[in-house]
């Protein structure tokens, strides 16, 4: 993906605050949940909030880890694993996130305001100091 290939972004906090193997909420203007996470490999992700078997907002308090070194998310609620590159489910393949594009500008990390097509997010957004520049998962 490119930064063309979004409308919207949503303003969701600072880079510093968002703790790597952690999650947080964003709520989007349309009331809907986005998970943003940052990753050890100092990599931003950011997938839906809702726990597709679950049907709760749980997904940001996921177990954040890596299968295969692609990184993942595992639900708390029934411990699916969930792709963050793609939103696929590691234990269903009939079951996905919706995945968002995440850009970091001036340190400060927004979330696209609708889901890009999940099958083509290839990976995380790469944290890297920028001045006024979007940086985009591809």
């Amino acid at each position: 993906m490119t930064s063309g290939d979004t409308d919207e972004w949503i303003t969701a906090l600072a880079l510093s605050e968002l703790t790597p193997g952690r999650g947080v909420a964003v709520l989007l203007p349309s009331g809907a949940q986005v998970a943003l996470f940052r990753t050890g490999d100092e990599e931003l992700f950011a997938v839906s909030n809702i726990d597709p078997f679950g049907r709760a907002a749980v997904m940001s308090r996921g177990l954040v880890g890596d299968r295969g070194g692609e990184p993942t998310v595992a639900s708390p609620l029934l411990k699916q694993v969930f792709s963050l590159v793609d939103g696929r489910c590691l234990d269903d393949p009939d079951t996905t996130l919706a995945v968002h594009e995440v850009t970091v500008i001036d340190g400060v990390v927004a979330v696209s305001a609708q889901p890009s097509g999940a099958s083509t997010q290839t990976s995380g957004t790469s944290v890297r100091p920028r001045s006024g520049t979007e940086t985009t998962s591809p």
